[in-house]
């Protein structure tokens, strides 16, 4: 039996595909709507500086990232400089304006429907969801965008550490960036999104995405389900994207199509979920008649409380001897004790 050695390292090209201005275009077809914006110098310059004071960029369309809140002009003047004051030296820096990407995005987000979810080259602003109205990603101005942007410390993965796992790094950042608007739509169910595990261009794996609920209806659907997913791949993927070992997420809509949703490098900072590293290389040596291994949390006991995380899915650090890796293990070792106790319990 052939054995692969797993390897955290992977080369810029995988990463670079992963990319959602790389892959998009070729996927739209079974893809979610999404209009891509390449970001100037200045905007990104602007979401990496932590030097002075938060400052929203002014609108030109006068639109507000807090449309619902209540003004209080008491409360603004208790800001205000008075003429005189041993503070007029130290006047506050303007707020930065980006008229031209502003009025770029108004457009993509009224044909997208109003509202749409951002994000840049490989990643969303998850982790700042809690700031803003809905307490999700939909936002439906440029404000409101640059709000979660700007309040997100995940993004500093994309523009600073992307190639960090790259055997053959030659650059800290992309030739450029981009802002992705993805068409919102509001009734997606978490539970119909699956990460599909490619390697050597063979499908060895597809893990429910969505690990810290226990969906009964999943288990009714899950045979039926793997068809689906096998066929897209076969049909879709398989001869198209470049590289030979990659994720990708997809989700399977109330009629059965099955939609692409993202791309992920094959190992280092991109979550196993329901499997291992391991066990995902040595399925790629152990393929049968019985199909791909697909698994989905199949009792209450089996949720992963601890992958519900601020943190993007994505590209947590699970590298061996990081923290992420031991909670990991840790996790399993506790997964794998409780449903010992629930075995020993029936």
């Amino acid at each position: 039996m052939m054995h692969y050695i797993l390897s955290n390292k992977m080369k810029e090209d995988e990463v670079n595909r992963c990319q959602i201005q790389e892959w998009y275009p070729k996927f739209k077809s079974v893809s979610i709507k999404t209009r891509i914006h390449e970001l100037p110098e200045p905007f990104v310059q602007y979401l990496l500086d932590d030097s002075g004071p938060f400052l929203l960029p002014v609108s030109i369309t006068n639109e507000d990232a807090f449309p619902n809140r209540i003004h209080n002009p008491e409360e603004e003047d208790d800001y205000q400089i008075s003429e005189g004051s041993d503070d007029e030296a130290e006047q506050p820096p303007l707020p930065p304006s980006f008229p031209e990407l502003e009025l770029q995005v108004k457009e993509s987000i009224e044909s997208l429907g109003g509202s749409v979810f951002p994000k840049l080259n490989w990643s969303a602003p998850k982790d700042a969801a809690w700031i803003s109205t809905t307490g999700t990603l939909k936002c439906s101005s440029f404000s409101e965008i640059a709000l979660l942007l700007r309040s997100s410390d995940s993004l500093v993965h994309d523009l600073c550490h992307a190639y960090d796992s790259c055997h053959d790094k030659t650059s800290s950042r992309p030739k450029s960036f981009v802002l992705a608007l993805r068409k919102w739509y509001q009734f997606l169910k978490p539970e119909m999104e699956f990460r599909c595990f490619v390697r050597n261009q063979n499908l060895v794996g597809i893990s429910q995405r969505e690990v810290t609920t226990f969906y009964p209806a999943l288990l009714e659907k899950k045979d039926s389900l793997r068809v689906l997913i096998e066929d897209f791949f076969v049909e879709n993927l398989m001869s198209r994207f470049e590289s030979e070992n990659y994720t990708f997420d997809v989700y399977v809509t109330e009629d059965d199509r099955v939609k692409v949703v993202d791309f992920n490098p094959w190992g280092a900072f991109t979550l196993p979920l329901m499997f291992t590293w391991e066990e995902l290389d040595q399925n790629c040596s152990e393929l049968g008649d019985d199909g791909v291994d697909f698994r989905i949390v199949e009792g209450q006991c089996a949720v992963r409380p601890g992958l519900k995380t601020a943190v993007p899915y994505d590209y947590l650090d699970t590298s061996p001897g990081s923290g992420w890796d031991q909670f990991m293990r840790n996790a399993d070792e506790e997964l794998q004790q409780q449903t010992r106790n629930a075995q020993a319990g029936a």
